[in-house]
């Protein structure tokens, strides 16, 4: 009796499963073999977490790709059942998908992820036998894909969420987020503080994974530069203490402390020929400024690219990054003129940067740092170039418009977006204020001294902490260019779908909207009787001169927002700053008022 074509295929199949369930067990035979993975393609790589898969534990899986996006994962458990893997997408370049198993049985699972319908890589993951892959031990292609996933997974709620941290510590610790917590089922996430400013952000989430992916971390210490020369750095030390073991939390701590001692606002503004940095500057491409690319202003700010968003028909897009403030906190911002300050200053090298991590070499202790020369695409790094340093203010932001929006905007749309940034901008702020306040609620009596000169912006202690001089500045420029939007449009009218309507036109529909959508929105802070207040947007830029001297904390919170005696919510102001505090504040107030940084 001969076989239907049905009887045939399930006789295929059967066998199928058979062979795989056979390969199963060869491969549990030998415990030697943690997780193996079977590259299909050098773009793609599996991860797990954590180093050690127990039964009951949670797995987690993600997969990185470097040349075109994923499309879904599969698991096939030690019985041979295959199914889908509930992913959530990230990124591109670097695409990737990160799942979990929830609570995984003893045995071997093979992970395969598809592309186009085709199983593109896979790996081998063994659930209760011994560690499990940890990479090549070097910053490679793949490594570096993961750490931009990784720091994508970090921040990754959706664009609407104002996401915003007291430091990094809730960030770490949250499972959801991060993809490497507990990686060495240690506890080992509770075991250090996280708690890095601004300059120390980028060094922080560099030296955290490379204690998890046994790494080797490198940094310098950088002079903070003068008025005609940017910072100038000294010799990198090249920290191995994470290198090819799993150092305890104690070696993290310790490495971390001495970074941060290290590193200074200086190590971003670097010159962006010099080949003696820790981060070197690379192409306005799509494909250079990944998850993790740091962006230095020339005045010491430093963000991290944490998301892109494509343009669709139905939204802008977007770019994301994070920063941290002098009092730790960690909060999600949107690239535009007032969060990312460009300006061309013979004291600084600004613009998008790559970490120039240590290459095995013959080095000291068989580590280098690459220079700038040896960074192309060969490299396996991002590729180095000076393509900014040719760049005025305007062409910098037109050619990362049309990065973000490559279709161009509608003009509204342009408008509402920069309006939504701007108020994300004062609500950061209104944090920022009350934490100043709490602190002189707790001291009462107390005066925090103020610095002279240009050592306003750059300080330690409790000015840095609750003084808000340098975030002032920014606000100023921010609400200038909102207000500027209307004179962009005359001017680029290239980056604008104009629908067939002059730019002129266009540009004077966005005053009258900017007259009634300036009335609509507003921020509340608490006055100093505890009392919310509003205060619109319209009313912020009528006090834009209160707003020149409102950084210093040891006054009121009603000045701090541009109050003066007259205005409805001054009644409630008790506190005022040393008077000659105020003298240099109006002797510095013209810093703020032309959006001018003076040299050091």
């Amino acid at each position: 009796m001969g076989f239907s074509r049905a009887d045939e295929r399930g006789y295929i199949a059967m066998t199928m499963k058979y062979i795989l369930m056979l390969v199963f067990v060869l491969i549990s035979a030998d415990t030697s073999w943690a997780a193996i993975s079977r590259s299909r393609g050098s773009d793609v790589h599996i991860w797990s977490t954590p180093l050690v898969a127990r039964p009951g534990e949670k797995l987690g899986i993600m997969a990185v790709a470097t040349s075109a996006e994923l499309s879904e994962l599969f698991v096939t458990d030690p019985e041979g059942r295959r199914t889908r893997l509930g992913a959530v997408k990230g990124g591109g370049p670097p695409w990737s998908l990160r799942a979990a198993l929830q609570a995984p049985a003893r045995g071997s699972y093979l992970i395969e992820v598809t592309r186009a319908g085709k199983v593109v890589d896979s790996a081998v993951i063994q659930v209760g036998k011994g560690a499990g892959n940890r990479g090549s031990g070097e910053w490679d292609l793949s490594t570096q894909a993961l750490f931009a996933a990784w720091v994508e997974h970090l921040f990754n709620d959706p664009p609407e969420v104002s996401l915003s941290f007291p430091s990094l510590e809730p960030v770490l610790r949250d499972p959801r987020r991060n993809f490497l917590h507990d990686y060495l089922s240690r506890g080992e996430d509770s075991q250090f503080p996280a708690e890095p400013d601004c300059a120390d952000l980028p060094y922080f989430l560099r030296a955290y994974f490379a204690w998890k992916l046994g790494l080797p971390v490198s940094y310098r210490f950088c002079s903070r530069g003068s008025a005609g020369a940017p910072p100038h750095c000294g010799p990198p030390e090249i920290d191995q203490s994470f290198v090819r073991t799993a150092a305890p939390a104690g070696a993290f701590r310790k490495t971390s402390r001495r970074i941060m001692d290290r590193v200074t606002s200086g190590t971003g503004r670097t010159a962006l020929r010099d080949n003696a940095t820790d981060f070197y500057p690379v192409p306005l491409e799509r494909s250079a400024l990944w998850p993790g690319t740091v962006f230095a202003d020339p005045y010491g700010h430093t963000l991290i690219i944490v998301k892109w968003l494509p343009q669709t028909k139905e939204r802008s897009g977007l770019l994301l990054a994070v920063d941290a403030q002098p009092d730790n906190s960690v909060a999600r911002k949107r690239f535009w003129e007032g969060n990312f300050l460009f300006a061309v200053n013979p004291n600084a090298g600004p613009g998008f940067k790559a970490y120039r991590a240590p290459v095995a070499g013959g080095g000291k202790r068989g580590w280098i740092l690459p220079a700038n020369a040896a960074l192309d695409q060969r490299s396996g790094f991002p590729s180095y170039s000076v393509e900014q340093a040719n760049l005025t203010p305007g062409d910098f932001y037109a050619r990362m418009e049309q990065l973000i929006n490559p279709r161009g905007l509608d003009p509204e749309e342009a408008y509402e977006t920069t309006l939504d940034a701007l108020m994300e901008q004062l609500e950061t702020r209104v944090g920022s204020v009350a934490t100043g306040e709490k602190f002189l609620r707790t001291h009462p009596g107390a005066v925090i001294p103020m610095p002279r000169g240009p050592a306003i912006f750059e300080t330690v202690g409790p000015w840095e902490d609750f003084a808000t001089p340098s975030r002032d500045m920014r606000l100023l420029i921010a609400l200038r260019v909102l207000a500027d939007l209307p004179e962009r449009i005359r001017r680029h009218p290239e980056l604008y779908l104009l629908k067939g309507e002059s730019a002129a036109v266009a540009a004077k529909n966005i005053e009258r909207l900017h007259a009634r959508r300036s009335r609509e929105r507003y921020v509340t802070y608490t006055r100093s009787d505890g009392t919310p207040w509003q205060l619109s947007l319209a009313e912020i830029y009528a006090r834009r001169p209160g707003l020149e001297i409102a950084y210093n904390p040891n006054d009121c919170v009603e000045r701090r927002w541009g109050a003066t005696p007259g205005t409805p919510d001054f009644a409630t102001c008790r506190r005022r700053s040393p008077a000659e505090q105020r003298e240099r504040m109006e002797m510095y107030r013209p810093w703020f008022r032309e959006a001018r940084r003076p040299p050091r």
